[in-house]
């Protein structure tokens, strides 16, 4: 599972340049250390053959929901089923996604006092999670993007904590997963797989981050 996540570059230019998307559709970006769910926070996807940057709320809706309560169910979806569920596999096939992020955070320790880890690269670099998206109305003649985060099984750094991790796309796969008009479902399949062991640090961080109503640099310090 991953229930909260960070993207903490402090310039929105140095994003739009590694995202690929001009800076204009990231004007109303800011650092985030203590993303959760049902939040709005940035996806990327194809249009035209053009990346595109938008801000949609995490926990994916379908189109034909009467209210937003499934949010929490949906914030993420499990790679090996992606394709056979009902509330993924129209997405899955049509309105595939990136979810830009620098870190993750995973618990450790016993229920009552636990532990956040930061899971993060080594060089506090850019990571793609795969990710799903879909658009609803919450009232008449309004249509909201919401999104999911596509997870897998954790890799060896991730392991000790958790079963589960985001799918992290490698750059260079990333537009083959964008690519609206991919019919090669098989080939989509074998891009969601667990991040290699070397790709990700995790760094022991403040109990803060445990509560939604703290975001700020000092979450993501080490203690």
């Amino acid at each position: 599972m991953c229930g909260r996540y960070t993207l903490t570059y402090r310039q929105a230019e140095q994003l739009a340049r590694e995202l690929g998307v001009p800076i204009e559709q990231l004007a109303e970006y800011e650092p985030r250390y203590n993303i959760a769910p049902t939040q709005r926070q940035w996806i990327v996807r194809m249009e035209l053959e053009d990346r595109e940057a938008l801000r949609a709320r995490w926990g994916l809706i379908n189109r034909w929901a009467k209210d937003g309560k499934s949010a929490f169910r949906t914030i993420n979806a499990r790679a090996e089923t992606v394709h056979q569920r009902p509330s993924f596999r129209d997405a899955f096939k049509k309105r595939r996604c990136v979810v830009p992020a620098d870190g993750f955070y995973e618990w450790t320790g016993q229920k009552s006092k636990r532990m956040p880890l930061w899971f993060h690269r080594p060089d506090a670099g850019l990571l793609l999670f795969a990710g799903l998206y879909e658009s609803w109305q919450p009232e008449p003649d309004v249509w909201e993007p919401t999104y999911t985060i596509i997870t897998t099984e954790a890799n060896a750094v991730v392991g000790g904590v958790h079963d589960r991790m985001p799918v992290i796309l490698p750059e260079d796969r990333v537009d083959d997963w964008l690519f609206p008009k991919e019919t090669d479902f098989d080939k989509l399949r074998g891009l969601l797989v667990p991040a290699r062991d070397d790709l990700l640090v995790s760094t022991a961080v403040s109990p803060d981050v445990n509560s939604v109503k703290n975001d700020n640099p000092s979450l993501v310090e080490p203690v």
